[in-house]
């Protein structure tokens, strides 16, 4: 009987490379592109990328290059996942960047990458292979066949291939159909737990699927439609290694310990890290820019430069009235603020507001936005 593995999913066989080191958190996510041939209703890409030409890595926004380089050193990636969107609509951007990986972090560093059939082509696939790709996953159509064959395009390389499919309970048939046309095709088929997303793109609500409970976004059936398709792998003895991966092990597991890497990547000497990975440090904000209402919106609208100038008049007057030294205050100009100690806070939250500042203790992702889990202002 398959039981669930210490990762909260199941495997059936080895898991795939890229999967080994996913489980652990060391994969850079590079979103390459939000353009994507197909336009399916399960899509659980954000509003916020989908259709749109924009590049991401991890949370990060990509401008240049040297910012995917620098969510990879921050997080001391092991990998990498190309997706998107299609990687392969933006083929020169995907390719330049693999070789950007690859030239920085030498050749064991793992690259895989998503992509549809719709765009695959011997042509691109030397390419992919040429720049150092190690593992390339497709997402067949559930519904269609036309373009199923053009995996064995993948062959002539030396690569992981595998397919990665979500498990939609009511799509159990036609995934059992694509089964038994990849068995002897590729070497792993990765199965998705279904996610409902909140998106615009994501219908699953819609049309009558559920979510199994209050605080999952995990579809109602899906993990068990999965279980039933690695019994039926098992049942006709095929050679296909399965990872069944549950949306518990992407929040729980891979998430997780990203955050621990990331936040051993980018705290601050005085930063407190939590067993979650998550950041408690003390912050001190301008009145007109700090966390409530719109507090997002004013970030994304705001002009960042003039407030960071606002702060470093402050800053020698702040450290002589508190006595704080060169390394104990530290300017945040992504969200423009002081950082400083937890501990600091609320001894010198006084002298803090006299200053025209809102100290406050703050519990935050340690990734590019730096989302607050928890503010505590002191006013």
């Amino acid at each position: 009987m398959l039981v669930e593995n210490q990762y909260y999913s199941y495997n059936y066989g080895d898991l795939p490379q890229g999967c080994q080191l996913c489980v652990k958190g060391e994969k850079l996510v590079c979103f390459v592109t939000g353009v994507c041939p197909r336009q399916c209703y399960f899509c659980p890409v954000s509003d916020e990328k989908f259709g749109k030409d924009v590049i991401f890595a991890n949370e990060r926004k990509v401008k240049g290059e040297q910012d995917l380089l620098l969510e990879a050193n921050l997080m001391r990636a092991r990998g990498a996942g190309m997706t998107g969107g299609d990687p392969l609509a933006r083929m020169e951007r995907t390719v330049s960047y693999i070789k950007l990986l690859k030239q920085n972090y030498g050749a064991s560093f793992h690259i895989h990458l998503y992509t549809s059939l719709n765009l695959v082509s011997k042509e691109k696939l030397e390419l992919l292979h040429a720049a150092g790709l190690d593992e390339i996953r497709f997402h067949l159509d559930l519904d269609s066949d036309a373009l199923w064959a053009r995996v064995t395009l993948a062959r002539s390389f030396p690569w992981g291939i595998g397919v990665e499919l979500p498990l939609l309970p009511t799509k159990e048939k036609e995934i059992m159909n694509i089964i038994d046309f990849i068995q002897d095709k590729v070497s792993f088929l990765v199965l998705n737990e279904l996610e409902v997303a909140d998106n615009k793109q994501s219908h699953l609500l819609t049309m009558g699927f559920r979510t199994k409970d209050e605080l999952s976004y995990g579809v109602e059936g899906s993990v068990e439609c999965g279980l039933r398709l690695i019994r039926y792998v098992e049942e006709k003895g095929y050679s296909l290694c399965i990872h069944l991966c549950t949306a518990r092990l992407k929040d729980k597991i891979q998430l997780g310990n990203r955050f621990k890497r990331e936040a051993l990547g980018m705290k601050k000497p005085f930063d407190i890290v939590d067993e979650e990975g998550l950041l408690t440090r003390g912050a001190l904000y301008l009145p007109d820019l700090a966390p409530g209402f719109g507090y997002r919106k004013k970030l994304a609208e705001c002009n960042k430069e003039e407030f960071v100038k606002r702060l470093l008049v402050l800053l020698p007057e702040i450290k002589s009235k508190c006595h704080l030294r060169e390394e104990d205050c530290v300017i945040d100009e992504e969200k423009p603020r002081i950082l400083i100690s937890s501990h600091k806070i609320k001894p010198l939250q006084k002298k803090f507001r006299t200053l025209g500042l809102l100290p406050a203790v703050v519990k935050e992702y340690p990734t590019a936005d730096q989302l607050e889990i928890e503010v505590d202002i002191f006013s």
